[in-house]
């Protein structure tokens, strides 16, 4: 079976982050290998058969090549260089009303014959148990097809020292304005995922992706204060041409405090600012708690809208299937069934959308052989729909899957995963800096930040990168140890404005995690710039006597 490991990635400010690394590591010059289509059509033909002569009612078939690179470099150090290669087949099949799931890297045709036999005999012993037959939301087979990320420069053919050069050159940078320690890293992902079922569809798709994250860390040797700032772009579903900036992708925030990001990054740039800024954060004035209107940043805001509505919207953990691992959701049917349930004001619209452009949840077809689509999950404040795969569609009464199944490996079983969830912007022309005008007492944020939120995705709290003051209409001065609290209610329907088209742009989680034994996805998630009225500040740095 397959290796899962996970890199330990040193944090600049102390802890550690866990980086999961899947399969055997391979030299730099194997990532470029294919596998042939033909191949992989006689691998899945070879089970489906199995599995219909076995007695399965249904039979999918999943192989997956997946490949990835992480460089991590800490100051003017490399730090590590990680290939990793992992090959499989996963085979489910229903049998009996109940699924049966058996994964293998035995990539041969008999092996691949046995597995499935296995996962129908898997089956027949779980309907014995099981109170309900699966229901199955019809997909139409679509034969063979094939889809890829599109891109202009394949991260695989660029040499791994013009990255690390690159990572390198954005560490000096950051120390040389101001940063006394910096750390940054380069993930790069290669799915090649080939899907077959029993339907009638041979899906080849072939996706990439890649996130170039940094930590500058600015330290007051007197005190022994220390505060940070990280990179400001996103992880894309792009090629390595992301990161060949061009200047028509810079983005001027309100008030011009710093650049932003949109087509393309300028590593070095943002970690130049972030030198410079992480070493004004030591002498920003500490917030004054209280109610403030906040004005949010898309790259702040994406993370608010991942865990109080992408999640809150997964339909498993609405109907108390994560309960165990990742909470429940207070957005219950019963809210849905209402149709009137204001989530937000009547200016908020959320949107599912698998096939937006560069986003990290974009692709043809999803795990279970259907078509990327796009749906209304909160239309004028109201919750409206929910994300649901094949066999849930039902229970909301939908008559075809949202196409929201994903695994993260050959050898996972797949399952429900949040698509690109985003707010749509605003209708009437409006820019960052027009939006701060009108704000009398207010704080702009910019950036991810630390977070928490309980278990049904209702009470949360969010800090951020940067924050700015806002007073009578204009951005003063940079403040310190800010963090909001809210509901997710309460926080949505305070949303009073938001920028248009021109200002909208996407932020994204990595490394996603969910699902016992725990899987890892890839999603983005757009806004414009917005505004929020009302919203309870707290100061981090006070204590309780």
């Amino acid at each position: 079976m397959e290796r899962r490991t996970f890199l330990k990635v040193s944090a600049a400010a102390g802890g550690a982050l866990l980086i999961p690394v899947f399969g055997e590591a391979i030299a730099e010059e194997q990532l470029l290998n294919p596998m042939a289509v033909a191949f992989k059509k006689s691998l899945a033909d070879a089970a489906m058969n199995a599995a219909t002569k076995a007695g399965a009612s249904y039979c999918d078939v999943r192989i997956g090549r997946y490949l990835n690179q992480f460089i991590t470099t800490r100051d003017l150090n490399v730090e590590n260089i990680v290939n990793t290669e992992s090959s499989g087949v996963g085979v489910r099949v229903i049998a009996g009303g109940a699924y049966g799931f058996v994964a293998t890297n035995v990539m041969t045709l008999d092996a691949v014959a046995d597995a499935a036999r296995q996962a129908v005999a898997i089956a027949k012993a779980n309907a014995r148990l099981q109170t309900e037959p699966v229901q199955l939301a019809p997909v139409k087979g679509v034969g063979e097809v094939a889809w890829a990320t599109p891109f202009t420069r394949d991260w695989r053919s660029v040499p791994v020292k013009d990255k690390a050069d690159m990572l390198i050159a954005a560490n000096k940078a950051g120390m040389d304005s101001g940063a006394s320690f910096m750390q940054s890293m380069l993930f790069q992902v290669n799915q090649q995922k080939y899907f077959a079922s029993t339907d009638g569809s041979y899906i080849d798709q072939d996706f990439h992706r890649l996130w170039a994250p940094f930590t500058a860390t600015a330290v007051d040797k007197a005190s022994g204060k220390f505060r940070t700032r990280d990179g400001l772009s996103s992880p894309v579903s792009m090629g390595y041409e992301f990161l060949e900036p061009k200047a028509a992708h810079k983005v001027r925030a309100a008030g011009g405090v710093t650049t932003l990001y949109n087509g393309s990054y300028d590593l070095i740039e943002d970690a130049r600012a972030a030198g410079k800024q992480a070493k004004e954060k030591l002498s920003a004035k500490s917030v004054e708690p209280g109610k403030y209107d906040l004005v949010l940043s898309p790259e702040h805001l994406f993370l608010t809208i991942h865990e109080s509505v992408g999640h809150a919207t997964e339909l498993d953990r609405v109907l108390g299937y994560e309960a165990n691992y990742a909470g429940t959701s207070f957005a219950t049917l019963d809210k849905w069934q209402s149709k009137n349930f204001q989530y937000g004001s009547k200016i908020v619209n959320f949107t599912a959308d698998k096939n937006a452009p560069a986003s990290l949840g974009c692709v043809g077809y999803d795990d279970e052989g259907v078509p990327a689509k796009r749906w209304d999950i909160i239309k004028d404040g109201v919750l409206v729909n929910y994300q649901a795969t094949r066999d849930q569609a039902h229970i909301i009464g939908e008559k075809e899957s949202h196409g929201c199944s994903f695994a993260d490996s050959w050898s996972s079983v797949q399952f429900q995963r949040m698509p690109n969830v985003s707010l749509k912007a605003g209708a009437k022309k409006l820019t960052p800096d027009e939006l701060v005008k009108d704000v009398k007492k207010g704080i702009y944020i910019l950036g991810r930040g630390s977070y928490s939120i309980d278990q049904q995705r209702y009470n949360f709290q969010f800090g951020g990168q940067l924050f700015y003051e806002i007073k009578d209409g204009k951005i003063t001065q940079p403040l310190g140890d800010v963090a909001y609290q809210a509901n997710t209610q309460e926080f949505w329907n305070a949303c009073t404005a938001m920028c248009d088209e021109r200002d909208w742009r996407m932020g994204g989680s990595f490394f996603d995690g969910k699902g016992q034994p725990s899987q890892v996805s890839a999603v983005s998630h757009g806004s414009a710039t917005t505004r929020f009225n009302g919203i309870n500040v707290i100061n981090t740095a006070r204590k309780i006597d």
